[in-house]
C-alpha cells in the first residue's frame, strides 16, 4: 500500500488542496433506493447506507447520549459518523477551544451547528486521552472512544485498506487502490473533477456504508478544508518525528484513501473501531 506522507506546512498543503476542488453546496442525500442492511441487525431500512452495507444501528452511545451506527468491514466493526463527544468515557469534559489554542476540541469551520453531522475534531493528545503511541492491532488505546471502542491504529487503518482493495465491490474495475468514493459519504464533498475522485458523481459514494464526511481540520484554532477533506487520526506517532503522528485522508479531488502524518496540535476527526 502506497502512502501519502504529508509533511509540509499545513496551511500551505490545506490551501494547494483548496485549488482542486470546486465549492458545492453539502446536502444530505437520503433519497436512494436501498430497503434492506444485512448483518448484525439485518431490517433497518435505513436509507442512509446502500444495500452493500453491513449496517449494525445504535451500535454506541457515548458519554453525553449520542448514539452512533456502526458498519462491519472485513473482520473491523467502525462508527459510522465521526465522533462528536465533548466528555471522556469517565464523564472528563474536554474543554472547547479557541484561536492560537492546541490540545482541545474545536467545531469543523468553527461552527457549533456542523457538529451534528460533522463531528468534532480533537487534537491527538485529546483523541489519545495522554496514552503512548500504539501500532499494535487492535491498539488498546481507548482514548476518547467510548468503552467498548478504541482509537484504531496505522495497523488497523492498514488492515482496513487493504480490505477493500480485495474486494471488487469498493474500487473501479482496474483500479483496486481507488477505495476513497467506498468510504465517502454521498453527499457535503466538494466537486472534484478526476472520474474517479471522492468529490465526482456522489452519488456513487459509500458502498462501504463508511459515509466519511469532509470535517477539514484546525491548527491553533484555524479551521480550514471543510467540505474538501477528511483526516483521522490514529494511535500511531510517525518514527521519524516525535511530534507528528499518522491519520487516514480522504480529498474531494482524489480516488485513494491514503496514511499521511501530521503535527499532534492539528485538531481532526475521530473514527471509533469496535474492541
Amino acid at each position: 500500500m502506497k502512502k501519502l506522507f504529508i509533511l509540509g506546512i499545513f496551511l500551505l498543503v490545506s490551501l494547494t488542496m483548496m485549488t482542486a476542488c470546486k465549492k458545492d453546496t453539502p446536502t444530505p442525500n437520503n433519497s436512494n433506493n436501498n430497503t434492506e442492511n444485512p448483518g448484525e441487525d439485518p431490517g433497518t431500512n435505513n436509507p442512509n447506507y446502500p444495500s452493500t452495507a453491513v449496517v449494525i444501528s445504535n451500535a454506541v452511545t457515548d458519554y453525553d447520549g449520542n448514539t452512533y451506527d456502526a458498519v462491519k468491514i472485513g473482520n473491523q466493526v467502525w462508527m459510522a459518523k465521526n465522533l462528536r463527544t465533548k466528555h471522556y468515557a469517565d464523564g472528563t469534559l474536554i474543554p472547547a477551544g479557541a484561536n492560537g489554542m492546541i490540545n482541545y476540541r474545536f467545531a469543523p469551520n468553527n461552527n457549533e451547528e456542523n457538529v451534528p453531522e460533522y463531528g468534532y475534531l480533537y487534537s491527538w493528545s485529546v483523541a489519545m486521552n495522554n496514552a503512548n503511541s500504539s501500532n499494535a492491532n487492535p491498539s488498546g488505546v481507548q482514548g476518547v472512544c467510548p468503552n467498548g471502542w478504541h482509537l484504531p491504529s496505522e495497523a488497523e487503518w492498514t488492515q482496513l485498506i487493504n480490505y477493500m482493495e480485495s474486494q471488487s465491490i469498493y474500487h473501479p474495475d482496474g483500479h483496486p487502490d481507488f477505495i476513497a468514493k467506498a468510504l465517502a459519504a454521498t453527499w457535503g464533498w466538494n466537486e472534484g473533477y478526476n472520474t474517479y475522485a471522492v468529490g465526482n458523481d456522489q452519488s456513487a459514494n459509500n458502498a462501504s456504508g463508511f459515509s466519511a464526511l469532509p470535517a477539514g481540520a484546525c491548527n491553533l484554532g484555524v479551521c480550514i478544508g471543510f467540505g474538501e477533506h477528511a483526516d483521522f487520526w490514529s494511535s500511531t506517532s510517525y518514527p521519524d518525528l516525535d511530534n507528528y503522528a499518522y491519520f487516514l485522508n480522504i480529498h474531494c479531488y482524489n480516488e485513494k484513501a491514503a496514511l499521511g502524518n501530521g503535527n499532534k496540535s492539528i485538531a481532526n476527526s475521530v473514527r471509533c473501531v469496535r474492541d
